[in-house]
């Protein structure tokens, strides 16, 4: 009853059109209805590396997955990485505006696949030190707080790191992605992990999530799947 009185008081606006009508059908009131709905939910994807596949079968697999095979096992991803959600993860991740974690994770939330075991632990892929002193923060920990939070899984920030500083991903074709991140990382296995989710904000090519799948698998584990909030339409060659 308070949080009606104080929204009629203060009525919370929308984050990207400002209106305060419709919040209320919103998964998020700091997001209206209509904006929502421009989000394009990633329903039909590889199971491999969770490319939109339109048009295609459940549970399919891409042509790119038939012909090679990746390090991780499998792959999910709540959206397709178009506007409004690419604005929205840019403010997060480079204009500091952590508002916006909280908000991306409860978008997340309701698309989270099914789970056929509890995964040992969630692993938000790591920035270099260096690079965490220049933002602030890591945006892919600060999106999946509140996922653990609800699922129960833990995560993990000691035994993983990045040891190598890369250039940004941003602009580079796929081969010279799978080269930046080339032994850009390290793992310890010290708590004796099975079965590990890997979670990254925006997947585009693979090149990180599959770099760092291998490394971790060399420890000792022995499932890998990849979580991420949005997924690029395509392959990049």
């Amino acid at each position: 009853m308070l949080n009606r009185i104080l929204q009629q008081i203060y009525p919370c606006s929308c984050v990207l059109c400002g209106e305060a009508k419709g919040l209320g059908r919103s998964i998020s009131r700091n997001l209206c209805s209509s904006c929502e709905a421009d989000l394009i939910v990633n329903q039909t994807a590889c199971r491999q590396c969770a490319i939109p596949l339109f048009d295609s079968p459940t549970d399919s697999v891409c042509g790119q997955c038939l012909k090679k095979s990746s390090e991780y096992d499998s792959a999910w991803s709540a959206f397709i990485y178009a506007q409004p959600l690419e604005w929205m993860i840019q403010q997060l991740k480079f204009n500091g505006k952590l508002i916006y974690a909280d908000l991306l994770a409860e978008l997340m939330m309701p698309h989270l696949p099914d789970l056929d075991q509890q995964p040992d632990c969630i692993i938000p892929v790591p920035l270099h030190s260096k690079r965490l002193r220049q933002r602030g923060y890591n945006q892919t920990y600060e999106l999946i707080k509140p996922v653990a939070k609800k699922t129960g899984i833990k995560i993990d920030l000691e035994n993983c790191v990045r040891k190598k500083y890369t250039t940004a991903q941003t602009g580079l074709d796929a081969k010279s992605r799978r080269q930046n991140v080339k032994a850009a990382f390290d793992f310890k296995n010290t708590h004796h992990y099975n079965y590990v989710i890997v979670f990254d904000d925006v997947m585009t090519t693979g090149s990180t999530m599959n770099e760092l799948a291998k490394v971790i698998k060399k420890q000792g584990v022995q499932r890998v799947d990849v979580w991420s909030l949005a997924r690029a339409e395509k392959h990049f060659k």
